[in-house]
């Protein structure tokens, strides 16, 4: 039997995470030939990943240019997929989530009447401008996507209410979680020299990620203004923040935080580290979707700096809690976790409707089915 090509497309740091577990499961079929394409829309963040989950691209398009714009991302991701789309000639491709990399690369593969499966589908905040450009990635690679594997139900709901085909739907949990199976570990030494530097001997730990590009800005400064805040008012707290790289990032909030004795400003966290970070945190704060599934499964509060979220679930579990961006909020949120046990037990104990860990196992069996590799279609999350 001619062995089904399918190639996975991605390009930054939370795409290479959660689409790590799925490349690897697919090499585990002797029935698929999965070559692994990365556009490389962030370089830096994105092999730090395939290095630590040992994933060498086949094709590597390398697009990413210093400060560069969303038409740049999106006219050379375009540009030079074309090419390689027309050579490989794939039966699939697989993209995540809510990338410019996912919706260019969906938009490729389109013109070459090339069918789509698309990774963590059906998210919606259903505002076109929050999370700016995501939102519509995601949706417009839902027009496109020929299989969509929407890790929650809800999702599913979503997809099903913009009139997508039921039976092209699967729940499949987040891949995310499957990750996280390999990367937490008791005895883990950090990479990072600065957080070996860290003693954490004795304190409430707080991690914060915040970058989105809504929140560049005004909103930004509020935020770091509330970690300042928070800092002050508790002896016992101290605060991790993985600055991201963008220019616009690190001005606000070195110049806001960077006197604090209490905050800890570092480089952007290998995946690794980043896990095993927020595994020995008390609290999360994060504008970051990823971590609001990752959280979860080991147990931790996360306070999530935006006004809204694509990710309902975990609200409803109890796992997360909507900060916003406004000072005296966030304070007053954090703070509640940090005087109240039961508030903290209560958030912390919650289920995670995230995953089970199996979800790249129901993706590939879900291909299969679908190339009628198998006669039996897979069970859902």
């Amino acid at each position: 039997m001619k062995r089904l090509k399918i190639m996975p497309i991605f390009g930054t740091r939370p795409d290479a995470v959660k689409m790590a577990p799925l490349v690897k499961e697919l090499e585990r079929h002797p029935v698929i030939e999965p070559v692994v394409c990365v556009t490389a829309q962030h370089r830096q963040m994105l092999d730090q990943v395939l290095n630590i989950f040992q994933i060498k691209p086949d094709i590597d398009l390398d697009i990413m240019l210093e400060r560069q714009t969303l038409e740049q991302v999106a006219a050379r991701t375009l540009d030079r997929l074309s090419a390689v789309l027309e050579k490989e000639k794939p039966d699939m491709v697989l993209v995540h989530g809510d990338t410019s990399t996912c919706f260019i690369s969906s938009l490729a593969a389109f013109y070459k009447q090339i069918p789509i499966g698309h990774v963590e589908a059906g998210l919606r905040t259903f505002d076109k401008y929050s999370p700016f450009p995501e939102e519509m990635n995601r949706k417009l690679t839902g027009a496109l996507a020929d299989l969509h594997f929407a890790p929650t139900a809800s999702n599913k709901a979503n997809l099903l209410n913009e009139g997508i085909n039921p039976y092209k739907i699967y729940i499949t949990g987040n891949t995310v979680i499957d990750a996280m199976q390999t990367t937490v570990k008791n005895d883990y030494v950090f990479n990072s020299s600065e957080m070996r530097s860290i003693n954490l001997e004795g304190k409430r730990v707080i991690a914060v990620t915040a970058h989105r590009r809504e929140n560049l800005g005004s909103p930004l400064e509020q935020i770091c203004l509330a970690l300042n805040d928070i800092t002050d008012s508790y002896d016992d707290v101290c605060v991790i923040y993985a600055v991201h790289l963008n220019p616009a990032v690190r001005e606000t909030v070195f110049r806001v935080l960077g006197s604090n004795p209490k905050v800890h400003l570092i480089d952007p966290l290998d995946v690794q580290d980043m896990h095993n970070l927020m595994a020995r945190s008390f609290i999360i704060m994060t504008d970051s979707g990823g971590l609001q599934e990752e959280a979860p499964a080991l147990g931790k509060p996360v306070l999530v700096l935006r006004k809204e979220t694509e990710r309902p679930e975990a609200v409803e579990a109890g796992t997360v809690k909507l900060a916003g961006i406004e000072r005296g909020r966030i304070k007053a949120l954090a703070s509640q976790l940090l005087d109240d046990p039961a508030e903290y037990e209560r958030m912390a104990k919650a289920v995670n409707p995230y995953g089970d860990g199996k979800a790249s196992g129901r993706i590939v069996n879900a291909i299969l089915y679908e190339f009628g590799v198998i006669n039996e279609k897979p069970a859902e999350f």
